[in-house]
C-alpha cells in the first residue's frame, strides 16, 4: 500500500500505471533517463527487494520477470535511499542489501587485459572496470563481493560467481603489500591479502 507525503494530494500506486509510463519513456532506448527525472517524492510503497534479490509488493512476491526488469530500470539512487522514479513520479523502496544480483560472470583475456563480464538477476549486463568496480566487504567473516551496475546501484555477487571470478585472480602488489585479486577493464581489484591464502 502507498503512503501519500502529508500536505500533497492523495496519490495511489499502480504497479501496471508505472509500468506503462516507463515503457512510453523508454522507447528506444537501452535505459530510461532516470537522471533526468527529478520529481518530488510521492511517498513511501511497500516494494521490498530482498537480499537474494527477488522483488516483493505488499507481502507477496512478483513472479512476473517482465515487471520486475521494468522496474529495475527506473531505480534511482538518492544518498542511502533507493527510489523507483518515472518523469511525474517517485516512490521510496525497501532494499535489504543491494538492488541486483549478479548471477553470472565470464571472463575474457587474461592477465591485465582480462574482462570480466557480469549479469544479472534482472538482464544487465556490466563489464567490471573504473565504471563499474567490484568491491568485497567483510560479513561474519564471510567475503560479500559486490560489482557496481550503474549510478550507485550495485548487485551483490552470488557465490557461484564469485569461486568462478576467482579462479581468474593472479598476485599483484598494491602499495607495497601483495594481494590475491582480479583485472578487468584495466584495473585491478583486490580481494584478498596472499599471505592469507598460505
Amino acid at each position: 500500500m502507498a503512503k501519500a507525503m502529508s500536505g500533497q494530494f492523495p496519490v495511489t500506486f499502480s504497479i501496471e500505471g508505472i509500468a506503462d509510463t516507463v515503457k512510453e519513456a523508454g522507447k528506444g532506448k537501452k535505459l530510461p533517463p532516470v537522471h533526468l527525472w527529478t520529481p518530488p517524492l510521492s511517498g513511501d510503497i511497500d516494494i521490498r527487494i530482498a537480499k537474494d534479490g527477488r522483488w516483493y509488493h505488499d507481502g507477496g512476491e512478483i513472479r512476473r520477470a517482465g515487471l520486475v526488469r521494468v522496474f529495475s530500470t527506473i531505480l534511482k539512487r538518492e544518498g542511502d535511499e533507493i527510489f523507483l522514479v518515472t518523469p511525474v513520479e517517485k516512490w521510496r523502496i525497501t532494499v535489504e542489501d543491494v538492488p541486483f544480483v549478479a548471477v553470472d560472470v565470464e571472463a575474457q583475456g587474461e592477465g591485465e587485459t582480462q574482462v570480466l563480464r557480469f549479469v544479472t538477476n534482472v538482464g544487465d549486463v556490466v563489464d567490471a572496470g573504473p565504471d563499474h568496480a567490484i568491491r568485497i566487504e567483510d560479513e561474519a567473516g564471510e567475503p560479500a563481493p559486490y560489482v557496481m551496475v550503474r549510478a550507485g546501484l550495485e548487485a551483490r555477487i552470488d557465490r557461484k560467481s564469485f569461486y568462478r571470478m576467482v579462479e581468474h585472480g593472479v598476485e599483484a602488489e598494491v602499495d607495497g603489500q601483495r594481494q590475491y585479486g582480479v583485472w578487468s577493464g584495466g584495473m585491478f581489484f583486490p580481494l584478498i591479502a596472499a599471505e592469507a591464502l598460505g
